[in-house]
């Protein structure tokens, strides 16, 4: 019987390893939005089991929530600076989880049809930074929400952030909703906004959370190509060729370079102009290619 038991052990120790590789390697191969996904769900799972032991315990609140969470109390805050991103890898129920990575997984799907996985990585994380200093400066000005004692915990300020980012980017874009049909990506956007605005009352952390990832993602593609930062010294303490002068009519080549920049975005509009009649999938490869390398450039 001890035989049996410890091979038994075995085979379970060896289902788990073989599990836990397949989960590795899911994870090193997967996209980016794979990636966080599954570090929303391993957070999830680590905190319902932390919130098991704390029960067992008898303590009064969660470890990860206690540490990781965003709390509106500034003093708390300031001792744990990292709540301002932290929190979006927290949920509270398994629900909250779902529909965060379901939408995280639809709209991601589509961001990186145009731009690199960095990109999507940037707007997750600023996108959740915005929505948690909005959270914070929503309940330390305004009067009625000063000394209220709330925290902000999930992934929907980073998701809303991707989300308006590529309805700046594509509003006219068309996305196949069931038993509805076809609808500009710019309507389903101003929805969730038109939302959040109606329910500002109820869940007022979040909402305002959700605004401030939204705020991001549209400034970050509207004004990508305006915001401009350049070094007012740059050039003062260069060293001056005094042996040689030359001088370069450089119009000619300001003219190409705006003419190559006209054909390219003439043919972006033809791209996305067949996107928003037949869907990306009508696209051809070569078309497919051309668009993947103008969204890396940008």
């Amino acid at each position: 019987m001890r035989t049996s038991g410890k091979k038994i052990n075995i085979e379970c120790i060896d289902m788990a390893n073989s599990i836990i590789a397949q989960l590795k390697q899911k994870y090193l191969t997967g996209s980016i939005v794979e990636k966080l996904i599954f570090i929303n769900v391993l957070i999830f799972v680590l905190t319902f089991f932390v919130g098991g032991l704390v029960q067992l315990l008898h303590y009064s609140d969660n470890f990860f929530w206690r540490w990781f969470a965003l709390s509106a109390y500034l003093p708390e805050f300031f001792n744990k600076p990292w709540t301002l991103v932290s929190f979006g890898f927290l949920h509270a129920d398994f629900f909250h989880l779902l529909f965060n990575m379901l939408y995280l997984n639809f709209i991601g799907r589509l961001f990186l049809d145009y731009f690199i996985p960095k990109k999507l990585l940037n707007f997750y994380l600023f996108g959740t930074l915005s929505g948690g200093l909005l959270f914070l400066l929503t309940y330390n000005l305004i009067p009625s929400l000063q000394n209220t004692p709330a925290i902000l915990l999930g992934a929907s300020a980073g998701v809303m952030a991707i989300m308006i980012g590529i309805t700046t980017h594509i509003p006219n874009y068309e996305l196949r909703i069931p038993l509805i049909g076809y609808v500009k990506i710019w309507i389903i956007a101003a929805i969730f906004i038109a939302i959040d605005l109606i329910s500002i009352t109820d869940n007022t952390g979040g909402r305002f959370a959700h605004l401030g990832g939204a705020l991001y993602g549209f400034l970050a593609i509207y004004y990508k190509d305006s915001l401009s930062f350049q070094n007012p010294f740059k050039g003062w303490f260069a060293k001056k060729n005094t042996l040689k002068t030359s001088y370069k009519n450089s119009t000619k080549n300001q003219k190409n370079h705006a003419k190559n920049n006209q054909e390219t975005q003439q043919k972006i509009d033809v791209i996305l102009d067949k996107i928003s009649k037949s869907g990306y999938e009508s696209l051809s490869k070569e078309e497919k290619e051309f668009l993947f390398q103008q969204g890396k450039n940008r």
